[in-house]
């Protein structure tokens, strides 16, 4: 008797058998190979402060496809009003005249000097971003506590160009590339500000960090920080140009650099 696997029968099994083991193949390059790019602001080194990275433990979820939701309109004023606070604190409230929600230390706990980016001014009060969540936090704080002064510059990044727009009075003085997140650990977009300056000393974050008021969507903490959002240098410098951190805003250290000499704290930061 002819076994039922013999002749044409056989070898059609045959080459079915050979395609299941190539696609288990794939699948498991796809999984391990070099499609899976790790963010490296975390793994390497823990980030210098709570703002200089949002990595975190927990492996970024698959990335999502890509939004066909166009980039908010461009924000970069012309000029905006920055609040450097004078004494060893300032006391914060919900509105003006209104009691105190919060009491800020000045100098921060890295040693940066408190500065807000103003938003809006109401008789002897101003209203600021705060460094918190939700992403927009505001208060208020008197002017008697703060030195006001005017800031020409403005950032702008773009998430699907991997761009950052310096802007000088309102026109683009220089376009850099950078990294941003990932699209399971993704940049927030919105309206932020510069918080305080770093100079690293972990491997990974380039020579300087900018905090921000940013805060991760997805991750919350990160080697005892909040999940707060940094512009920073990078040791990988291959990076550049990708989505592929956890949320913070990579640049090339010669980059960084230049803008680490020239802006102040407070300066307006738009992701869109």
């Amino acid at each position: 008797m002819q076994s039922p696997l013999t002749g044409p029968r056989r070898r059609a099994t045959l080459v079915a058998a050979a395609v299941a083991v190539v696609a288990a193949l794939l699948v498991a390059l796809v999984a391990f190979g070099p499609w899976s790019d790790a963010d490296h602001d975390g793994p390497r080194a823990a980030a210098p402060s709570p703002t200089a990275s949002t990595t975190a433990a927990p492996a970024p979820s698959p990335a999502a496809s890509a939004s066909t939701t166009p980039p908010a309109a461009v924000h970069a004023p012309a000029t905006s009003t920055v609040a450097a606070v004078r004494g060893a604190s300032v006391r914060v409230a919900a509105r003006p005249g209104g009691d105190t929600t919060t009491t800020l230390s000045n100098p921060q706990p890295s040693g940066a000097p408190l500065v807000f980016l103003v938003v809006a001014q109401q008789g002897d009060w101003v209203q600021v971003q705060l460094a918190q969540r939700p992403n927009g936090s505001t208060g208020w704080v008197p002017t008697s506590a703060v030195a006001l002064s005017a800031d020409p510059y403005a950032l702008v990044v773009t998430t699907a160009t991997n761009t950052l727009d310096l802007y000088r009075a309102g026109k683009v003085v220089h376009s850099y590339p950078v990294a941003t997140g990932t699209g399971g650990t993704p940049t927030p977009t919105g309206r932020f500000a510069l918080t305080e300056l770093l100079a690293p000393t972990n491997a990974g974050y380039g020579p300087y960090a900018y905090g921000t008021t940013a805060f991760s969507d997805v991750l919350n903490s990160f080697g005892g920080g909040p999940g707060q959002i940094g512009l920073h240098g990078t040791d990988d410098a291959s990076s550049i140009g990708r989505d592929t951190s956890h949320g913070c805003i990579r640049m090339r250290n010669a980059d960084i650099s230049t803008l680490a000499d020239l802006l102040p704290l407070g300066t307006p930061l738009q992701v869109r």
